[in-house]
């Protein structure tokens, strides 16, 4: 394979620059080493997109590492600078990520560089404590670097606004603007580390969030906490730092840990997929539930806004899906809490229609957004703005959920204080959340959800096939589904839809047995997604219906 002169000429440059030795031996052997992996690792620069960046660890502009978090940095101290704020402030925060103490510490370098105070955590934090921090401080924005719940090989840098949301129009596209402009590290100004105005925050923000979740306890008098068996797992992540402390004032102390998991650690060495919806990085801690007879495993992805929970029902351990738990908790606010007439309840495109039939039966308003969280956020900020409605609860499918507003984002920490009481609750009825989840299907009907996901490989080549095979979909759309007639189309690209919502590169078909399909490329992997609604409780009909649309993909692809 020929490597292209202009990706020779980048490295290098890297070579000459005044990296450290062990980056410059990084290159070296790129230069030496397999063409296609010097190509992918210089071929274009790491993007950053509406929400920031996630990517491969390494050497090369296509990397996370030094140079480009210095890079995206300055582009944001730049565009910060440009809005005229009175005395910028940020808020920073890491994982439990390879290099994320490293990452938040440039970050907080280049913006002391610029003239931008920082408040950045003396230790790894959960993502939406940096929502939290970021108001608490009157921030202009924060910063976390975190990949979520990626592979060990991967870090990010997730960039949040003044009102504690991830950035959304116009902030969003003007900080990606503003990057761009990034071309030459001479570009980036930095400051030490000690310098006057980079502060370290610890235990009074911890105090701060604590405190602000207190108030949304439903039963702020119980006494029985202690009767609920916890078992949790941070999936070697930061929810260690701040779930059990917030479990524990909320009254719940029988709490014990799937040790194997406990530390926070990058390499995740007992969960090699840090990812709570997967059944495999669940096994440790649902052996634990049975072994111990609890009533709940929680798990929470590496930085802590995703919650995974199992019940144990009749003696057997059950997983809940992210639909289901968004349903459960929504009802159990609905039915608790004395709700403010302008009530409103949020969720995404591609979540349970169970949760708008659930908000629509008490009367309190039903909002879809387009996948991620930020939308979620978008719409409390205007709500404050407007005083249109009050929000109540906001979920996703893939495990985030948001109970208050404290934070902008979805938080793990306040959705295990709300599941744990809810079961408790039902517990002191001699019933479980299995049991509530089925009273849910007797009251509403049948609601049943699935997924599939087509993965890709990484790199140029990877992405430049997701495109080819959404657009191929696009000019020749599926006529039936498993013999169900598609009745309708939404393209989100084209704005062909519904209800008004931002452009997005998602496809919607409805067929003629009221089932829905939703198909769309990953925002964080490389592999696209195809979601299946059906109103009917036949599971193995539904998992045709997604292999039927996975064939489809896969005809298209290999033809490819």
């Amino acid at each position: 394979m020929d490597v292209p002169e202009e990706i020779k000429r980048r490295a290098a440059q890297w070579l000459k620059a005044p990296y450290d030795e062990k980056t410059q031996k990084e290159v070296q052997a790129l230069l030496e080493g397999d063409p296609a992996a010097l190509i992918d690792a210089f071929y274009t620069t790491v993007a950053f997109g509406t929400g920031g960046m996630r990517a491969v660890m390494g050497a090369g502009t296509n990397r996370l590492n030094t140079y480009t978090i210095r890079s995206a940095t300055q582009g944001l101290a730049n565009y910060i600078l440009s809005q005229n704020v009175d005395k910028p402030k940020v808020f920073i925060s890491y994982d439990s990520r390879i290099n994320s103490p490293l990452f938040a510490e440039e970050t907080a370098r280049v913006l002391a560089g610029n003239g931008i105070e920082v408040f950045i955590t003396k230790e790894l934090r959960p993502t939406p404590f940096v929502s939290f921090g970021c108001r608490a401080h009157g921030c202009t924005a924060a910063v976390m670097i975190t990949a979520s719940h990626n592979p060990p090989e991967y870090s990010g840098y997730k960039v949040y606004w003044s009102d504690g949301g991830q950035v959304v129009p116009p902030h969003d596209t003007g900080i990606m603007a503003e990057v761009e402009k990034i071309q030459d590290p001479e570009e980036v100004k930095l400051a030490p580390f000690d310098h006057r105005l980079i502060h370290q925050v610890g235990e009074e923000d911890d105090e701060a969030y604590y405190r602000a979740l207190i108030p949304l306890r439903n039963h702020p008098k119980e006494t029985e906490g202690s009767s609920l068996k916890i078992i949790y797992s941070p999936l070697h992540g930061c929810g260690i730092t701040t779930l059990p402390k917030a479990l524990k004032r909320w009254g719940f102390d029988n709490i014990s840990y799937v040790e194997a998991q406990k530390i926070p650690d990058g390499n995740f060495p007992a969960a090699p997929s840090p990812n709570p919806e997967q059944e495999e990085t669940l096994k440790l801690g649902i052996d634990q539930l049975v072994q111990e007879q609890g009533d709940l495993f929680i798990a929470t992805d590496p930085d802590a806004d995703r919650m995974g929970v199992v019940a144990l029902h009749e003696g057997k351990p059950v997983i809940l899906n992210g639909n289901q738990i968004a349903s459960l908790c929504l009802h159990y606010l609905c039915t608790t809490k004395t709700l403010p007439k302008n009530s409103a309840a949020v969720t995404t495109i591609v979540t349970t229609e169970l949760f708008k039939a659930i908000a629509e039966s008490f009367n309190v308003a039903y909002f879809e957004v387009l996948t991620g969280f930020k939308y979620i956020g978008e719409k409390i900020h205007e709500w404050e703005q407007n005083h249109a409605h009050t929000f109540l609860f906001g979920a996703e499918e893939s495990l985030g959920f948001l109970y208050g507003t404290h934070s902008r984002d979805k938080d793990a920490t306040i959705a295990a204080c709300l599941v744990s009481e809810m079961a408790l609750q039902l517990k002191k009825r001699g019933k479980t959340l299995v049991d509530q989840l089925d009273e849910l299907y007797k009251t509403y009907g049948s609601f049943l959800e699935k997924q599939l996901s087509v993965p890709f490989g990484g790199g140029q080549k990877g992405m430049e096939t997701m495109k080819k095979l959404m657009e191929a979909l696009r000019q020749n759309p599926p006529k039936e589904i498993n013999g169900d007639k598609v009745v309708e189309v939404e393209d989100f690209l084209t704005g062909k839809t519904k209800h008004p919502l931002p452009k997005s590169n998602v496809l919607l078909f409805r067929t003629e047995d009221q089932s829905k399909f939703i198909i769309r490329p990953s925002g964080t992997e490389p592999k696209i997604k195809i979601y299946g609604f059906a109103r009917h409780s036949d599971v193995k009909r539904l998992y045709i219906s997604l292999d039927f649309l996975k064939e489809h993909y896969l005809t298209i692809r290999d033809a490819d």
